[in-house]
């Protein structure tokens, strides 16, 4: 059981790592055609309201529910009643879709209205903010269908996930960023605004993805022609068990989409700040705590299946120490090395040195948080393995009211970097009392061997972040500096910084067998 995690969470993890580097390219090309403008604030904010909207539909509460009842049907029922399943689940998923993005196209100003808030104020009373409102509700149009692409592709990963396939699910989203980044390249030029450039390849990038899934869906015998089945037995169940996982599985993404409503009321280029800043965040969470969740939530929903209390406890255990492992040190260098990993990857164009120092601080505060936005992956999924989606849903929605009290606090002192670090906290918040009531209901409770473990991470995460800090420029420094010799210093403190924490890890003695399951 060991091997297969640990070989599936690899094979995961590389294409996640090939997806998310072009993601970063990405990225560099939206910095350096828009940076931190306006242009850019409406354009970050209409493709964070699809993808929002994804996280629930798609990976987040979707996929948490459906995972574990295929599984059952995998390992208790016939292949047609499992074909059945699929077939009635993707045609009651995909009229859903159709009518919500119908109704989101349509009514783009009133979607805009709710989540770019402070432009909606400013619309209405002439201000110069006003713009953007009419330019978000336009380019909404474009990103919106988005929403049904992509949960569709979200489907189909989870299906072949299930099946073991997670190399496919994995690379997907490489087609998003290469169509995004040929739009950006190739067609910016032919719109008075840029941005609608990168709208559109928004909306071809989820078609191919979606596109791109179904050979290997038919390669594995399981493409099935969608029926609907709202009354179906099965999907009934997933539905039971998805309207409370809203809000318990999606609750960062949740707090992330009020920081951008707060954002809208604060200066120009905050939004931006927050989403480059986000993105750099996204890259550990997506390469390590994403991609252990993923591939643990249908091991776990097999032994539940199968009553295996004992495996149950080893794969939980095993994904704390892995996230661990990897969370701390990830944490850890974002913190120290923010400013140039900003300079480094988005300081050109239209994206200055001031958008660097402010995107700097809310990366910042968000690093603070990512180790516990990891935890929350896999410790709610020792909850939707078993089908339990009330104990989480409680705990998400106290973790938003708690979000909401830090945003209100933190919001006047520190603007920006108050809501990411408002965020952050609500993930401590959030992770801790997911043990909790793993611990009490007795589902999960951290091994002895774990404890000590994570421990040994804890010192060797400190000492490498110290040898980080001795060895890096001032901030000054960091300015003076030309782009190549940023490259080459911060490529040498991230060398340096992992050599040091695996020589550490040696020295606390810290085993391959102490990263195994039993």
């Amino acid at each position: 059981m060991s091997k297969a995690l640990l070989k599936s969470g690899i094979l995961f993890s590389a294409m996640t790592f090939i997806s998310r580097v072009l993601g970063l390219v990405r990225d560099v090309v939206i910095a350096n055609l828009l940076g931190a403008s306006a242009a850019a604030d409406v354009f970050i904010l209409t493709n964070k309201i699809p993808n929002f909207l994804r996280r629930l539909f798609a990976e987040g509460a979707f996929a948490q529910a459906f995972v574990p009842v295929l599984t059952e049907y995998k390992e208790n029922k016939t292949i047609d009643d499992t074909h059945l399943l699929i077939a009635r689940v993707s045609g009651t998923l995909g009229c859903i879709l159709m009518v919500t993005t119908l109704i989101g196209v349509i009514a783009s100003p009133v979607v805009i209205m709710l989540f770019g808030t402070g432009w909606f104020i400013e619309w209405l009373q002439g201000g110069p903010a006003g713009d953007k409102y009419e330019l978000a509700s336009v380019m909404l149009k474009i990103t919106f269908p988005y929403l049904f692409f992509v949960a569709l592709t979200a489907f189909s990963g989870a299906v072949l996930n299930t099946w073991g396939k997670f190399g496919v699910a994995a690379f997907t989203p490489v087609v998003l960023n290469i169509a995004m980044i040929t739009a950006a390249i190739g067609f910016a030029d032919s719109f008075a605004e840029p941005a609608f450039a990168l709208a559109w390849g928004v909306f071809f990038g989820g078609l191919l993805q979606f596109l791109f899934q179904l050979p290997f869906l038919k390669q594995a015998g399981l493409i099935v022609w969608p029926k609907w089945g709202w009354k179906d037995p099965g999907v009934k169940k997933i539905r039971l068990l998805m309207l409370p996982a809203l809000f318990g599985v999606s609750v960062s993404q949740i707090n992330l989409l009020f920081d951008t409503v707060l954002a809208s009321f604060l200066q120009n280029g905050s939004i931006s700040w927050l989403y480059y800043s986000d993105r750099l965040l996204e890259f550990p969470l997506g390469l390590f705590g994403i991609a252990i969740a993923t591939v643990i939530l249908p091991q776990l929903s097999k032994d539940h299946v199968k009553s295996s209390e004992a495996s149950f406890q080893q794969t939980m255990d095993w994904g704390i120490r892995m996230v661990c492992l990897l969370g701390v040190p990830s944490a850890l260098g974002l913190m120290a090395l923010a400013e140039p990993m900003i300079m480094v990857l988005f300081m050109r164009g239209e994206f200055t040195a001031v958008d660097a120092a402010q995107s700097k601080l809310s990366l910042m505060a968000y690093s603070t948080g990512l180790l516990f936005f990891m935890l929350i992956k896999v410790l709610a999924s020792g909850f939707f393995a078993r089908q339990d989606t009330k104990t989480p849903v409680k705990i998400g929605i106290q973790a938003m009211i708690a979000n909401m009290v830090f945003n209100l606090l933190l919001i006047v002192p520190l603007a920006h970097a108050g809501l990411a670090l408002a965020t952050s906290l609500s993930a401590l918040f959030n992770a801790s009392f997911l043990y909790v009531n793993l611990k009490r209901l007795g589902v999960y409770q951290l091994s002895q061997k774990t404890k000590y473990l994570v421990i040994k991470i804890a010192l060797a995460g400190v000492g490498m972040l110290a040898l980080i800090l001795v060895l890096a420029p001032s901030s000054a420094g960091w300015v003076a500096l030309s782009i190549e010799q940023r490259i080459l210093h911060l490529t040498g403190l991230i060398a340096a910084g992992g050599f040091g924490y695996l020589i550490l890890l040696f020295l606390l003695r810290v085993k391959v067998s102490e990263l195994k399951a039993e």
